[in-house]
């Protein structure tokens, strides 16, 4: 990364963190509102290599979040679109797209052991369970995002226990399924909100529309991504940056986001 684009970053966090940034590789799985938001702070704070992973394609309805969607870009695959954009801001980086779903056929085109952290903003529970028992096998840190949709208050967001968190549907999925094949959700770093999800307006009668989609604002999946990214940044920059930046409650998961237990972040 060029020294003038990181001069603020090592100026916070200090030249051997940055270096530690600069030498780590993160998979990002899904790019819609949470993890655009969070592949691009990764890439702003000088990471040095993105693998992004997503299948779909740019859509109007994606225009009001998601960072890579442009008039120009629908149509096109969000994986690519994003790889260009981190290297627009950073031409070092070391950036690969996969235009692809994340599920037991396509996970062994992107082996865990290779990366440092994992970012989980995938959508699908069965997904989001394979990717937390491969990363327990390879011993890996998974960040998982929960759910983002039918909610107004960003503030309501932290970085927590996968068993600590409320309110939530898709966490309370999680928490569930876990239980089931004897895994332990305090061993997952999450990302979620303690409010009320809230009933997205119905469709008009007469349209046939059997599901309706949640509604999304930006301020509130993009904040859920930039806490996402905070809890890689301070798994991967370690001290001074890691005591400040995780915001939990209690100190078993501080060392978890800071990587002071080895293998404990993310691998249930």
């Amino acid at each position: 990364m060029d020294p003038a684009a990181s001069e603020r970053t090592v100026r916070l966090l200090g030249p051997e963190a940055f270096a530690r940034l600069e030498a780590a590789r993160v998979l990002v799985l899904g790019l819609g509102g949470v993890g655009s938001w969070c592949a691009e702070a990764l890439a702003r704070a000088g990471v040095g290599a993105l693998d992004l992973v997503d299948s779909d394609v740019y859509v109007p309805s994606n225009l009001n979040r998601q960072l890579g969607a442009l008039v120009s870009t629908l149509g096109r695959p969000k994986a690519e679109v994003e790889r260009e954009r981190v290297l627009a801001v950073n031409p070092d980086a070391r950036v690969r797209a996969f235009v692809l779903r994340y599920d037991a056929e396509s996970a062994p085109r992107l082996p865990l052991s290779l990366y440092d952290a994992v970012v989980d903003a995938i959508d699908l529970v069965s997904s989001k369970l394979l990717l937390l028992r491969l990363a327990r096998e390879a011993g890996v840190p998974v960040f998982s995002a929960m759910g983002g949709g039918n909610k107004l208050d960003a503030a309501r967001f932290r970085i927590s226990r996968l068993s600590a968190t409320n309110r939530d549907p898709l966490a309370k999925a999680m928490r569930k399924k876990l239980r089931r094949v004897g895994a332990d959700p305090r061993r997952v770093v999450a990302v979620a909100s303690d409010e009320e999800p809230r009933a997205p307006f119905a469709p008009e009668a007469g349209t046939g529309a059997r599901h309706v989609p949640p509604g999304t604002l930006p301020h509130v999946v993009g904040v859920e991504g930039l806490l996402l990214a905070q809890a890689v940044l301070d798994r991967l920059a370690g001290p001074p940056a890691a005591p400040l930046a995780c915001q939990a409650r209690d100190a078993a998961l501080r060392a978890a986001c800071a990587g002071a237990v080895a293998g404990a972040a993310g691998v249930c």
